[in-house]
């Protein structure tokens, strides 16, 4: 936006604007400064057409979409429960975060979304999720179909590397996560392995 100078407002006064309509645009101007976000990770509000919505089944058995969490910070991040570093540090990074944002935290949904549906079932979902935070929510795509859909949709990569027998095999994937606002628009990609002072920053940015 483009900010007015005193001079500016000198000559809308000399011109007839009139003190109170004056007044009201000084105002209108300092609330829009006031309304600036400064993140200090990746924004990519207004980015490009892409991770707009989701339709994945929860660790109980639910159909959820982004308009089930009106009114929170969505976070998404795509992993599996067979990881063996990515995934369980980051979703230790997140419960920090949430111990940390503290009441506001009511308001933050933190999402796993497998990238493994053919391991990870409902059940080891349900047992491998909340156990890093109660609130969190482990997010299954019913078939490789849906989960291709959803990693195109937010750009996600992933592949499965073959290990030494057919089930114990690993999968590279994406590391970051994605943040929606309250809103429900899509706004953040944070960075893996930052720490989480960055990160709590940025959730009480949105959420304020």
């Amino acid at each position: 936006m483009r900010f007015l100078s005193r001079r500016d407002f000198a000559r809308l006064a000399a011109g007839g604007i009139g003190k109170v309509m004056l007044a009201a645009l000084l105002v209108t101007v300092l609330a829009a400064c006031g309304q600036q976000q400064s993140f200090r990770n990746i924004d990519i509000t207004g980015g490009g057409d892409f991770g707009k919505d989701f339709a994945l089944t929860d660790h109980t058995g639910k159909v959820r979409t982004l308009a089930d969490f009106k009114g929170k910070a969505v976070v998404l991040f795509f992993g599996y429960t067979h990881c063996p570093d990515v995934c369980p540090t980051t979703m230790l990074e997140w419960k920090a975060v949430m111990d940390q944002l503290g009441e506001d935290a009511d308001r933050v949904q933190v999402m796993l979304v497998t990238v493994d549906p053919e391991r990870d079932t409902q059940s080891l979902l349900a047992q491998y999720v909340p156990a890093f935070d109660p609130r969190f929510l482990g997010m299954r795509p019913e078939n490789q179909a849906a989960l291709q859909k959803v990693a195109r949709d937010f750009k996600v990569y992933y592949a499965k590397v073959p290990g030494t027998a057919p089930g114990n095999y690993t999968m590279d994937h994406s590391a970051g996560s994605y943040v929606f606002d309250p809103e429900g628009r899509l706004r953040l990609f944070i960075r893996h392995g930052q720490g989480t002072e960055p990160i709590v920053h940025d959730l009480k940015q949105l959420l304020s």
